[in-house]
């Protein structure tokens, strides 16, 4: 039993090693639909172990094989902690063999009793991951003359946590700004209301993700931690930007496609249209104008207008997939409202671009370039979970949960957004029609993928 898995990547056997070895290569690998959390990652390929948490109280111990360790062609590790070690036996084999130049063999070889179909659809995701964030840094490299220094708020979050991994596992350094004491040389304090003078020194480009979630009821006080935790700490985050001699070039800012109001119809929403009305177009339209002391001292300034970011390990998905997959889904209200979503790791190219593309700048869409309609997302992903969607939502269901402004501004909100200035750049989506975004997410390949 166990499995064996072989794709060909195009990168040099050096360079994928060197990946692996990299801070954020577990994260980047692991398939966000497995009920497993990093604690500790390995600090060698050679002897280190990664710690993972199970669910139930269990941990898992990846260890090293230091005999077997044999770079660049191969390392591997095994199970080491009981009892896990005893009722699942694991060794996992990575090897990387040379096929052309630039181009290279990566196998995985797991021995175990686990049935390898049980294993696939882990693999196809890793080995697909790994092509796409390689052939993402290849294209890096052609507009940069190395290595940046990136600055990253909100890096435990959803999105910064998968976007610290990405740009780490490509070379660069990341530096998180964490508002407790650093326990790392790669953190620095960050007090948002205020930031020390020299806390962006050294750095080439900052990226704020930082923010109260906006989902929950629209209550005063959740409304106004939704404002207060992103218009005044961008605006002095941007001030520190802009004062530091010594700081970033680029400053790149979450946002949302809350900016276009929540009632738009077919409209198809560009970055130049005007803005909308509701709360969150006026909390968006202040959270973007606060960047403005770094524009106007000359940095580089990208706000991200984010769609519906698809992750089984939060959003919407997260909290769809349940009810989904027990056969409860089905459409909210009416269905035929626009729904402009993104692939998380789509979201995490458009930052990434964000930093290298010197030619993008104000606010750019990061959404997919096919927008569904509610009722076509809810089939799909009905589809791909091969259950039935046969039980439409009503209106007061949202209203209920949200409160009257947070079902119109959230659940049901209808906006279809274009990403126009990434089309204009000849930007290449993973995943750019819903099916195979799901898919991936959820590891529901079909029989003929990977």
């Amino acid at each position: 039993m166990g499995i064996v898995h072989s794709s060909v990547v195009e990168a040099s056997r050096d360079e994928l090693f060197a990946w692996h070895t990299r801070a954020g290569a577990f994260t980047r690998l692991s398939p966000p639909w497995q009920p497993l959390s990093l604690v500790k990652e390995s600090e060698s390929l050679e002897s280190g172990r990664a710690e993972l948490r199970m669910p139930g109280g269990l941990t898992w111990i990846a260890q090293h094989d230091a005999k077997a360790y044999d770079p660049p062609y191969r390392f591997v590790d095994y199970s080491a902690a009981l009892p896990l070690r005893l009722l699942v036996p694991w060794r996992h084999t990575h090897t990387f063999d040379v096929v052309s130049e630039g181009r290279t063999r990566v196998t995985d070889q797991v021995d175990t009793i686990v049935p390898g179909h049980f294993l696939r659809s882990t693999f196809v995701y890793r080995h697909r991951q790994l092509a796409d964030d390689m052939d993402r840094h290849h294209w890096a490299s052609t507009l940069l003359p190395g290595p940046l220094t990136v600055a990253v708020t909100g890096s435990s979050g959803l999105v910064g946590s998968a976007l610290t991994a990405f740009l780490s596992t490509g070379g660069h350094r990341v530096i998180r700004l964490v508002r407790r004491a650093p326990s790392t040389p790669d953190e620095r304090r960050w007090n948002p209301d205020a930031p020390a003078a020299d806390l962006l020194d050294g750095v080439d480009a900052v990226i704020h993700l930082a923010g109260a979630s906006i989902a929950g009821r629209f209550t005063d006080g959740h409304r106004r931690a939704i404002r207060d935790s992103r218009i005044e700490p961008t605006r002095r985050l941007a001030e520190v930007a802009a004062a530091s001699g010594q700081g970033p070039m680029i400053f790149v800012s979450a946002s949302a496609i809350g900016y276009y109001g929540p009632d738009r119809g077919d409209e198809v929403l560009h970055e130049q249209d005007p803005r909308g009305d509701g709360f969150l177009a006026d909390v968006v339209a202040h959270w973007e104008d606060a960047a403005t002391p770094a524009a106007d001292a000359g940095l580089r300034v990208v706000h991200v207008r984010t769609g519906i970011v698809q992750s089984p390990s939060g959003g919407v998905l997260r909290l769809q997939r349940p009810l989904f997959e027990v056969g409860l889904g089905g459409r909210l209200g009416a269905g035929t409202q626009w729904l402009s979503w993104i692939d998380i790791d789509d979201l995490i190219d458009v930052y990434h671009r964000a930093v290298v593309d010197s030619g993008l700048s104000g606010p750019v869409n990061a959404v997919a370039p096919n927008p569904v309609r509610n009722e076509e997302y809810t089939a799909v992903l009905a589809s791909v979970l091969h259950r039935p969607a046969f039980l439409p939502v009503p209106d007061f269901g949202p209203k209920l949960l949200l409160g009257e402004q947070g079902a119109r501004e959230l659940a049901l909100a209808d906006q279809r957004v274009a990403p126009g200035k990434l089309i204009e750049r000849g930007h290449r989506f993973r995943r750019p029609d819903l099916d195979t975004a799901l898919r991936h997410q959820l590891g529901r390949f079909t029989t003929d993928e990977g």
